[in-house]
């Protein structure tokens, strides 16, 4: 038959298991969003780099004037340049439909009725390093006036937020932990303060600061490592939901990581990182709890 283990300072009374748990899940939780945050931004910014970065957009005005230089007409010496163009792939040019839908949002829903000229529009995938200024004179050259344009402008915007999405994430887990540990701390001296005639009574006949750290330690470990255990879980179902609104965002749907079970469609990153917040509540407990009752023993000397 087994012992159940002998609370001689009372710490079961004196550190709950209700507040504590409580508030770590609740930073648990929170800690859990800031890390899904963190992923999807690095995630959704890979994918909007690429796309933005590879997109190459090509203006012709007049298209259908004689080219400045060789046979044929502007739009299809621009097209012949980009075919034989390096890094160049999937030119395509944009039809009266396309354009009419492109430009209703400003010009109504057929730009043909304003009697506007509207230069020949081309779309292609941009492989090349950097901008491609040689290109552009070259287009120039055949086809004066073309304007030529990259994604790259908006790979730097999107970049520059991501980035700034990033930092406010870590942020958010720094700030989530120091609570935390406030938390803890603040707990721990009351339960000190409730229990302070037992302990200043084992304290003056031997008992060593470390042994009674450890005791406090033990209870505050266990109570974090519950509530971390209880935010991780409350957190999962609001990832899953999260993870499926934003999933075409990112271009694909994620697989569960193992194959054949029916897991939630999340990241394998996210179910390595939400079983470890248990863990690191834990260690946050046992660590500012050590401090503050080692703190608060050495004021009794």
């Amino acid at each position: 038959m087994t012992r159940k283990a002998v609370d001689h300072l009372g710490l079961r009374t004196a550190m709950a298991d209700r507040v504590m748990p409580m508030l770590v899940a609740a930073m648990s939780f929170l800690a859990a969003l800031a890390i899904a945050g963190t992923l999807a931004a690095s995630v959704l910014a890979v994918q909007w780099n690429r796309n933005a970065g590879a997109a190459l957009t090509v203006q012709v005005p007049d298209a259908g004037d004689p080219a400045a230089s060789g046979p044929g007409k502007r739009l299809d010496a621009v097209l012949a340049l980009l075919s034989k163009a390096a890094g160049v792939s999937a030119v395509h040019v944009l039809s009266a439909a396309e354009m009419d839908a492109l430009l209703k949002p400003w010009l109504g829903s057929d730009a043909g009725q304003l009697a506007m000229p509207v230069p020949a529009v081309i779309s292609a995938e941009w492989a090349g390093a950097g901008q491609p200024d040689g290109l552009a004179a070259s287009l120039n050259a055949v086809a004066p006036g073309s304007l030529v344009e990259t994604g790259s402008r908006w790979a730097a915007r999107v970049s520059a937020l991501t980035g700034s999405l990033q930092a406010a994430a870590v942020s958010v887990l720094v700030i989530v932990a120091v609570v935390a540990a406030a938390v803890i701390s603040v707990a721990t001296r009351a339960g000190l303060a409730q229990r302070r005639e037992a302990i200043e009574i084992i304290h003056g006949l031997g008992a060593l600061d470390g042994d009674i750290a450890g005791r406090f330690a033990s209870r505050a470990t266990l109570l974090a490592a519950m509530g971390g255990l209880i935010g991780a879980a409350c957190a999962l179902p609001v990832l899953y939901w999260l993870a499926r609104l934003a999933a075409p965002f990112g271009g694909v749907v994620p697989a569960a990581p193992v194959p054949g079970v029916a897991l939630p469609v999340l990241p394998l990153v996210l179910w390595v990182a939400l079983p470890a917040i248990p863990v690191v509540a834990a260690l946050i407990g046992w660590v500012t709890t050590q401090f503050t009752v080692r703190g608060w023993l050495r004021q009794l000397a």
